[in-house]
């Protein structure tokens, strides 16, 4: 695998989910090395562009704090001006990155000097108009260099404030493309600077004029409270009596010129200008009439999109009585446009019922239709069967709407047509039935009941067609219920759900025995689950329906636990119904009948409770029993403790109870126990003298549970302060999740009690790591106390550090020192010699006496010491980290300073080896250099 794949991988792993990506590593580390390749020379620009793209996706979680973005800013100022000009894509994308972290980690805003030497810099770029000085090929960086302006304005409004004058200068001289980018630069420093220069009293004409005229420094002040216009309830405008002709000379000019730019580009600067005449008394909206008609005309979105926000403003200040008719049948017409695709033909459709009218009947914002949209006006929008579905439910909105206000003639006849184009849709879903098929037409019903539900007429039809279709499909009951569920939830008066749920009720007792199979019959109980629902609704027809079923056929001895579920759904309901006395003796019998013969414990239990529930609570019990809360929880915790006795302290026995503080906690034992070793493992000495020792080492790994795990020990104990209750606990379950992914799911571990005044127990904690990290645990416990009462407890987080993940080389424990040495020296070669992408070599160099340095050997490695040679002052160390990776130590003591060369199979691993050596080292001795 190449460098450029591996980073490639690396990349995609980081952009698809950065907190898992990181939890193999730190932020700073990877950032680091980003920032080290993108130096490198050896690599091409395609794969530093793609560097650059962590830093673009991901800048505060590379730079998590404004000292690190600005240091990170300036290492990418010192790659950018190192970086040929040949370079422009990534010259480009650098610019781009230095721009996002200034502004992500707060740098803009804290004015560093970093940020303004940046803009300066970007200033000056843009400075080079019509390619003067570093010629046409640098293009691309000039249109960087505005697009990162125009973002840091945007962020720190009235940043260029003072430098109006010098961009206008810019925009007029440059001739280029990029005399857009000018435009679109300038047009918004001059909006900001007047929306915050309507924030200060008694504005002058020289202070007016001076912000036209500023050819200064960046503004760095930061403006509280600064809101785009269209979010405020009302626009904020300068004093009246200023002298606006140069304003209006420049407005005029860019008005001008906005067919030069792109459809973007133009309504970005409509909507900025739009604004600013808006701020502005002493400015006209008729500035725009030149361009009502090339608006009126324009076939891109975006333009008429800014058109409606300019009629919003202006209303009847800029457009006519003759222009808003006009503009609605424009907007009619491309609703329904063949050329068009279907997204633009919706929002066409959003503008006609969202229309900005010059005198709006309603403001209440909700939808209401234009005066001017009449059935006329619409007929050519009226559904069809041929229609798409986003189209043709937002023509039936459309259509209910307008024929809803319409005279009592017309609005007869189109309601007719909609009601016969519902019903056309429910054919269709009699005779095809796919899925997209049965949710448009759902959602069409919808939309026709939410307008003309009073109507009880065609309401009648409806559910009288509904009915029909339901007996011959009944796998429509969901789209049923959830039609009803909605209607319910959205009219004040629910009487069509009921009539609905009520003539399914009927259609299922009407049905003949024959229909009623078993995959049938399991939609049949979901409708008479929520059938069971509704106070309205007598349910003594659903009762003998259910008990005729299970008497009359072998539902009972097949004991399917699916279908007993559901018929105990429809039980659980009934026992809320408000006419619960109506039909005690049937309910009881059905739930006894169950819970005698159904083939199945579990629904036998639940039927047994439900017949407790049933014959020993008043109502008004039993529904606070079966009360469910808002997020579908029970409302009350401790509601069975009504069967047995209203006693708080019964209660509080059936209940889970969750401590304040931590209870216990676990005490790390220093030395470790490891799975890895075994005294009945084969010798590798005994049989790797006739074979490769890599063979027979690989054999001895690969047995089942072998170097695979890490056991820690601890202690279980009491957490410092506790409430005496806790001081003795008993039953304790501890359950352990993890924070990253590389590691197997830990088991629970039981622990029979723990007792204040006695010896804590010891908690061996079994760590299988897929990647060999450190990492850490979230620990909670479950536990009983002397009275009877469950608890549930978080005990504190478990760190797992790198040294713990440390374990001997697996071989059998009477392999020689001389075999052990071999495994060493190859594994080193291996490791030195094999794959860069895996492997690596490292050095580490501190300082420390003679009787400092045996200390440490002793204190950390003397468990993991391959080789002693204390004479000749060298040592070698193997660590064994599970899976199977292997870090090697090769500690020579110089005159000057201890070297400690260091071999792994897994380069990743090195920061992690790094930070341990100096952690150690630095207790016997001040570390001067390491590699």
């Amino acid at each position: 695998m190449t460098i450029a794949d591996l980073w490639d991988q690396r990349i995609s792993a980081f952009l698809l989910s950065p907190s898992q990506f990181l939890a193999t590593s730190t932020s700073e580390i990877f950032l680091a090395e980003l920032l080290h390749e993108l130096r490198n020379d050896k690599i091409n620009d395609q794969l530093k562009t793609l560097l650059v793209s962590a830093l673009l996706e991901h800048p505060t979680i590379l730079c998590p704090s404004a000292s690190v973005g600005e240091e990170t800013a300036l290492e990418l100022l010192s790659i950018f001006s190192q970086t040929p000009q040949k370079s422009i894509s990534l010259k480009c994308n650098v610019m781009l990155a230095i721009t996002n972290v200034i502004i992500c980690t707060s740098c803009l805003v804290t004015h560093t000097k970093m940020a303004e030497d940046w803009l300066d810099l970007l200033f000056q770029t843009i400075q080079d108009t019509n390619d003067y000085r570093c010629g046409q090929s640098q293009q691309p960086l000039r249109a960087t260099a505005c697009d990162c302006l125009r973002e840091m304005e945007t962020c720190s409004p009235g940043l260029l404030s003072q430098k109006l004058e010098a961009l206008y200068l810019l925009k007029q001289q440059e001739t280029t493309v990029l005399h857009q980018s000018y435009c679109m630069l300038y047009t918004l420093g001059l909006k900001n600077a007047i929306q915050i220069l309507t924030n200060q009293k008694d504005v002058t004409d020289l202070e007016f004029k001076s912000i036209l005229g500023g050819n200064e420094g960046f503004a760095w002040t930061t403006y509280q409270n600064f809101l785009p216009i269209n979010m405020m309830v009302q626009v904020p405008q300068l004093p009246p009596g200023l002298d606006c002709k140069e304003l209006k000379s420049i407005i005029s000019l860019l008005l001008e010129e906005s067919y030069l730019l792109t459809p973007i580009s133009q309504s970005s600067l409509m909507r900025d200008l739009v604004e600013v005449v808006a701020m502005v008394p002493g400015l006209t909206p008729t500035l725009f009439k030149s361009q009502l008609l090339r608006l009126f005309g324009t076939a891109e979105v975006v333009l008429m999109h800014a058109t409606l926000f300019m009629k919003d403003t202006f209303t009847d200040s800029l457009f006519t009585a003759e222009d808003e008719n006009f503009l609605l049948k424009r907007l009619v017409g491309s609703a329904q446009h063949p050329l068009l695709r279907i997204p633009e033909k919706l929002f066409y459709m959003d503008c006609i019922l969202h229309f900005p009218e010059n005198r709006p009947i309603s403001s209440s914002g909700e939808e209401s239709l234009p005066v001017l949209v009449t059935p006329r006006l619409a007929a050519s929008l009226l559904p069809t069967v041929f229609n798409d579905s986003a189209t043709m439910l937002c023509r039936l909105n459309l259509l209910c709407l307008v024929h809803l206000e319409a005279n009592e003639g017309e609005a007869d006849k189109g309601i007719t047509y909609l009601f016969d184009h519902v019903m056309a849709l429910l054919k269709i879903v009699d005779s095809d039935g796919s899925r997209e098929v049965v949710v448009t037409s759902f959602r069409a019903l919808f939309i026709f009941l939410m307008h003309f539900n009073g109507m009880e007429e065609l309401s009648e039809k409806l559910i009288d067609k509904l009915r029909d279709i339901y007996s011959r499909h009944c796998r429509l009951a969901p789209n049923l219920i959830g039609l009803a569920d909605r209607i319910q939830e959205c009219l004040d008066d629910p009487i069509w759900s009921v009539k609905l749920l009520r003539g399914l009720q009927k259609c299922i007792m009407e049905m003949p025995p024959l229909q009623l199979t078993i995959h049938n019959l399991s939609w049949h109980l979901k409708v008479l689950k929520r059938v069971a629902k509704e106070g309205q609704i007598t349910q003594r027809n659903t009762i003998y329906l259910l008990l005729n079923v299970l008497i009359n056929s072998n539902l009972c001895e097949r004991g399917k636990w699916q279908i007993g579920n559901a018929v105990l759904a429809v039980c659980r309901n009934l026992l809320e119904h408000p006419s619960i006395d109506q039909v005690f003796i049937e309910l009881a019998d059905l739930l006894q009948y169950i819970s005698v013969n159904y083939n199945d414990t579990d629904i036998k239990d639940h039927a047994r409770f439900y017949y407790t529930l049933l014959t020993n609570l008043s109502w008004e019990k039993l529904t606070g029993i079966l009360a469910k809360g808002p997020d579908g929880g029970r409302a009350k915790e401790r509601s069975h403790s009504a069967i047995m006795a209203e006693s708080e302290g019964i209660a509080s026995n059936l209940t889970v109870c969750k401590t304040e503080r931590h209870v216990l906690q676990l005490i790390k034992i220093r030395d470790k126990v490891s799975q890895s070793t075994s005294e009945s493992s084969e010798s590798l000495e005994a049989t790797g003298e006739a074979r490769n020792w890599l063979e027979v080492y690989q054999e001895q790994f690969q047995t089942p549970g072998f170097g695979s795990e890490v056991t820690l020990r601890y202690n279980l104990t009491h957490a410092e302060e506790t409430d005496p209750l806790f001081d003795r606990v008993f039953s304790i379950c501890l359950h352990f999740g993890l924070k990253d992914s590389n590691y197997a799911k830990v088991s629970d571990i039981h622990v029979p009690c723990v007792f204040r005044d006695r010896k804590p127990p010891e908690v061996n904690v079994k760590l299988k790591p897929f990647q060999p990290y450190p990492t850490t645990l979230c620990v909670s416990a479950m536990f009983t106390t002397q009275d009877g009462r469950s608890w549930h407890s978080q005990l504190p987080d478990v760190s797992i550090s790198f040294p713990e993940i440390f374990l001997p080389l697996p071989i059998a424990t009477n392999t020689s020192s001389a075999c052990r040495e071999q495994v060493f020296d190859r594994i080193w070669e291996s490791a030195a010699t094999g794959n860069p992408d895996k492997s690596a070599i490292s050095l580490f160099c501190f300082k420390t006496g003679d009787e400092s340095l045996a200390d440490l050997i002793k204190t950390h490695f003397q468990v993991y010491l391959i080789a002693d040679q204390q004479r000749e002052r060298f040592w070698k160390v193997l660590f064994f980290l599970p899976p199977m990776c292997h870090v090697l130590l090769r500690i020579t003591q110089a005159e000057d300073a201890v070297q400690v060369s260091i071999a792994t199979d897994n380069w990743e691993l090195l920061p992690f080896v790094n930070s341990y050596l100096r952690n150690i080292t630095d207790q016997c001795s001040t570390t001067v250099k390491d590699g």
